[in-house]
């Protein structure tokens, strides 16, 4: 069987929260079990805590699939891209080196390349993916264009992306500011690890207690009241 078109991939980088459940739920897949195939990033560990889900892209010319030598990696007709068969793979590595996003992961102990297949047992008969089934904070979700628009008013999936002069198109589609898609319709990604991050600052509204009296008689009268500071 093959996924429903209907279906599609999508993240949402700045739902990610870090709890780590997409990659304990990836390693129950049936096609990889025991391994987790989902890498839990930190965009900028010096500078920041926040973290983003990296799954296969699954490109429609998947680079991967291009330089293995001995063609042991497959698209499916449907646009998945598989894990390398291993009565062809001869664990070379260029698929590892090849791949813009880092994907790949090769296994020296049992001379094999392994990655996210979208648990294609799973998604082949339109069920989710394990991690987006588990994901708390929605930032890996799998479902129809339609739901995610309506989920994300203020965000727009895209599929395209610039390295270079060289642009890929993908089936999972990453969720931008819908004000940032307007200026371009893909997401340049040499430009963007240049980028910082907006400095943001945090107001906080202070009440004193003469400014409260009925706060403070509250507080006083109830040493479990709750007091706005």
């Amino acid at each position: 069987m093959a996924k429903p078109d209907y279906l599609q991939f999508f993240i949402d980088p700045n739902r990610c929260i870090g709890c780590q459940a997409c990659v304990q739920a990836c390693s129950e897949c049936d096609t990889h079990r025991g391994e987790s195939m989902i890498h839990l990033e930190y965009i900028d560990r010096p500078e920041s805590v926040q973290t983003v889900p990296v799954v296969c892209m699954h490109c429609e010319q998947p680079t991967c699939a291009e330089v293995c030598p001995a063609d042991a990696i497959k698209r499916t007709g449907d646009g998945v891209v598989q894990s390398a068969r291993k009565p062809r793979c001869i664990a070379c590595g260029n698929c590892v080196v090849a791949c813009p996003f880092g994907v790949p992961e090769l296994y020296e102990d049992r001379k094999i390349m392994m990655k996210c297949d979208m648990c294609y047992d799973r998604t082949s008969v339109g069920k989710k993916p394990m991690c987006a089934t588990v994901c708390p904070s929605q930032a890996l979700f799998f479902g129809t264009r339609e739901q995610i628009e309506q989920l994300r008013p203020l965000s727009t999936p895209v599929n395209t992306f610039r390295f270079g002069n060289q642009t890929i198109t993908t089936q999972v589609h990453v969720m931008v500011p819908r004000s940032l898609v307007s200026r371009t319709p893909h997401i340049d990604v040499v430009a963007a690890m240049d980028e910082r991050p907006l400095s943001r600052a945090v107001s906080l509204k202070v009440v004193s207690m003469s400014d409260a009296p009925e706060q403070r008689q509250a507080a006083d009268g109830d040493p479990f009241a709750e007091v706005e500071v």
